[in-house]
């Protein structure tokens, strides 16, 4: 393999590393296709998302490694590496990326449990009487 363009994107605790060369459109996703290692379709379409924006999902192949959190994390991980990688290989793809919302981190996380609650938010039951 030749050249490529590198991206790294998070999500919640998911990180993936993105490669972008010049090809013909196939994903990579640690060693396994697109459509084996994410067999939800709405999955692969959040993955496929900013190429198809910047009509150049048959002009790139994309090798993934992702590693960490669930599948949801890890689907929007590789769009945010993707977005990332297509913005070095062309900086004039920022204004399409960036008005999309693909080049933001989505910073949302899971809230710690506090101590004296059962949960983040959640309290014990609470009997007046």
């Amino acid at each position: 393999m030749s050249t490529f363009d590198y991206g790294t994107g998070r999500r919640k605790t998911a990180t993936a590393r993105t490669r972008l060369y010049a090809g013909s459109g196939s994903i990579e996703v640690n060693g396994r296709t697109l459509e084996n290692y994410f067999p939800r379709k709405t999955l692969q379409m959040i993955i496929r998302q900013p190429l198809v924006l910047t009509k150049l999902i048959d002009k790139y192949d994309v090798k993934v490694t992702v590693r960490g959190g669930g599948v949801s994390g890890q689907a929007e991980a590789v769009r945010h590496g993707i977005s990332r990688a297509l913005l070095e290989a062309d900086p004039a793809l920022r204004g399409v990326l960036k008005r999309a919302g693909f080049l933001t981190r989505d910073s949302r996380k899971k809230e710690r449990k506090k101590y004296g609650q059962r949960a983040a938010r959640a309290r014990y039951q609470y009997s007046k009487r």
